[in-house]
């Protein structure tokens, strides 16, 4: 609407005089719409809609001291994996008639730290957070301040936060049994940096099958990657392929499938065969890993539902004063594909 011949947004006196009602029946037509009769409700929604009412919400969180919205801190937001989980995040959201809002950190603390400031300065219902270190004091300080933080894909050591995460020792070791039961017996972990938690878990499980099955240290060798990247497996297959061919190994897990993607590109462009010559693992089970030219086997993370728990778990600690701290731990699965036939 215009006043003077400046545009301008309607406000609730607005609706309350077009609709012939009181401030008190328009807020609660926002707020409270079943404490308004049908009839009364239904006036004053014209009013809003002949008017062009839009909400402010912002007053509104003002007012409340808090927002209808949760936010998401994702460690890679080129990772397909993390899209997965923030629709898991979502479902639950929309469920409690919140929105989420997603920002990336891309493994660097400065940017997750200037991340979770933000959103606390607008008071967000709840932080969800992928951190580059779970442990650090960042966290503690966001929840010290009053804001719900739940640590996603990835634990701490104490009980001072919720968090849902995979068991990704586990998920290694499924990786290396299976391709010790395809009888390779010189294999390659792909995979970094391993300030990541996420990857050393999953080197440590690999370890572990490879010791249980008595195979020597030495043929177990780790390639590790500044990045979990498609580029990143093109140049760790460079590496692979610049080995002699005594030492070269026969298989490669990759900590991740998009890492696991770039050493299968870098394998059918350079004439290597998978998996004859090369089988390959990948680790999360996204969409591509099934799609790609060969398929991958790779160890399946429960995404939208380890997405969905986190959420929900927020939204509990936000809104029920008996809420307890929960840390949720799903299991991995292997999916066998193509990329490790037998």
């Amino acid at each position: 609407m215009a006043v003077n011949g400046v545009a301008r947004s309607a406000s609730v006196k607005d609706v309350a005089a077009t609709a012939g009602v009181s401030l008190g029946t328009v807020s609660n037509v926002l707020n409270r719409p079943d404490r308004v009769s049908a009839p009364t409700r239904a006036k004053v929604e014209q009013a809003m809609a002949a008017l062009g009412f839009v909400r402010n919400e912002s007053a509104r969180q003002l007012r409340a001291g808090t927002s209808r919205t949760l936010a998401y801190v994702v460690l890679d937001a080129g990772n397909p994996f993390f899209t997965d989980v923030a629709q898991g995040m979502e479902t639950a959201a929309e469920d409690e008639g919140l929105s989420l809002v997603l920002c990336n950190s891309a493994q660097r603390a400065d940017r997750e730290a200037a991340h979770l400031d933000l959103f606390q300065q607008q008071r967000v219902q709840g932080l969800l957070v992928t951190p580059v270190d779970p442990d650090s004091p960042t966290l503690d300080a966001v929840r010290d301040r009053g804001t719900p933080v739940v640590i996603v894909d990835r634990t701490r050591d104490d009980a001072t936060f919720c968090s849902v995460a995979v068991d990704d020792v586990l998920g290694g070791r499924l990786a290396l049994e299976h391709l010790i039961d395809r009888g390779h017996t010189r294999v390659a972990f792909v995979g970094g940096p391993t300030s990541l938690g996420q990857v050393r878990d999953r080197l440590e499980g690999a370890r572990a099958a490879w010791a249980d099955a008595g195979l020597p240290d030495d043929a177990l060798l780790a390639v590790i990657t500044p990045t979990l990247d498609v580029e990143a497996g093109r140049q760790a297959g460079e590496r692979l392929a610049g080995l002699p061919a005594s030492r070269r190994p026969t298989a490669a897990f990759c900590a991740n499938d998009m890492t696991a993607l770039g050493l299968l590109q870098h394998a059918i462009g350079s004439g290597v065969r998978v998996p004859e010559h090369l089988a390959i693992v990948g680790y999360d089970d996204i969409q591509f890993a099934a799609a790609a030219a060969v398929p991958l086997t790779s160890v399946r993370q429960p995404r939208t539902e380890l997405g969905r728990a986190a959420a929900g778990l927020a939204i509990a600690e936000a809104t029920d004063p008996d809420h307890r701290h929960q840390q949720v731990v799903f299991t991995p699965e292997l999916v066998a594909r193509e990329s490790t036939r037998a």
